[in-house]
């Protein structure tokens, strides 16, 4: 192996490593609006392979039942319904219009609700999905696992959510519980199922605002931290490495969740004044060896990706890759 001939896969573990590789590795999230117009615009070619990702996910497909789209409201597998809300120029997202877990009131409410079956997940597929793109850093799970606040207040409400973390009632615990169980089952069966292909599982929980942690230290170390950690421990017992998305402003937790073992930081959003200057964040992690990921130059340039994609050369602004290292400069 040379750098000069590095797959994506190896890039990525190089990085993993704390060592340089020929480039800072490359991860993407796009709306469906904006994939669209990269399709259109790279033809039969993989957008992906032409921008250099080197990130692929594999998973597996729910057989289990969903309650059928009516009057224009979709329902997911945890039985929220959604309505399709257009937002102009901004695109447009599925808000949740219908919350059945705000209606729970017992613990035998919990147990009587009609919660996705793990096993009803099919993995047939998992090894053959790995198999495909092995020269790439293979990722299963995504932001919405566990995704606490955000997950079960698709079905429940945010206010709702949040005074259920307060105030620790056992019923919105509960319900938090049952998430996070299924959620890693179905986890731990892909894991099985992919037989040591998968280097890294993703997670997902916003811990920060623009202004600064999300929750008080007291809830996080109680609520979410207990939770949370199941999930990188599961990623270590496969030999994977667990990266976990948050937006906002998370730099106070990032020592914590060093500490918890978390591998990467997939951190969206270098905007909110905690999360500079880079230089700070840099040490932070570099101190405990931790690992930040920073979006690049590709967030503060999404209206030119959304409306001239062709036109995108931006090199890398300031931040920080994989490695530590300074961008942009």
């Amino acid at each position: 192996m040379t750098q000069a001939h590095l797959t994506s896969k190896e890039r990525v573990r190089i990085s993993l490593a704390w060592q340089q590789p020929d480039r800072v590795p490359i991860q993407i999230y796009v709306t469906p609006e904006i994939g669209a117009q990269l399709a259109a615009h790279f033809g039969r070619r993989d957008w992906r392979q032409c921008l250099g990702v080197d990130f692929r996910h594999v998973g597996p497909v729910y057989r289990g039942p969903v309650r059928a789209t009516r009057d224009g409201i979709r329902y997911d597998l945890w039985g929220a319904g959604y309505r399709r809300i257009e937002h102009g120029s901004a695109g447009a997202y599925d808000e949740a219009t219908e919350l059945p877990l705000a209606s729970l009131e017992s613990l035998d409410d919990v147990e009587r609700y009609p919660w996705p079956d793990p096993e009803a997940f099919d993995l047939s597929t998992i090894r053959a999905q790995c198999n495909a793109v092995a020269d790439f850093a293979v990722c299963c799970g995504d932001a919405g696992t566990p995704d606490i606040a955000n997950g079960v207040s698709r079905g429940r409400g945010m206010e709702q959510v949040l005074i259920d973390i307060v105030t620790r009632d056992p019923v919105g615990l509960a319900i938090i519980d049952r998430r996070c169980d299924i959620c890693y089952r179905v986890l731990r069966r892909t894991l099985e199922s992919a037989d040591g292909r998968v280097d890294i599982v993703c997670i997902g929980e916003d811990m920060g605002n623009q202004n600064g942690r999300m929750v008080s230290p007291r809830d996080f170390e109680e609520v979410f931290r207990p939770r949370l950690k199941r999930f990188i421990d599961l990623a270590h017992e496969f030999g994977a490495r667990a990266m976990m998305h948050s937006c906002g402003d998370t730099h106070e937790l990032m020592p914590t969740l060093m500490a918890m073992g978390l591998d990467v930081l997939d951190a969206m959003q270098p905007e909110p004044p905690g999360m500079q200057p880079v230089e700070k964040i840099r040490e932070l992690c570099r101190a405990r060896r931790g690992l930040h990921l920073r979006p690049g130059p590709l967030h503060p340039a999404r209206h030119a990706v959304a409306k001239r994609p062709g036109r995108l050369r931006r090199g890398p602004g300031p931040g920080a890759d994989l490695t530590g290292r300074r961008l942009g400069r």
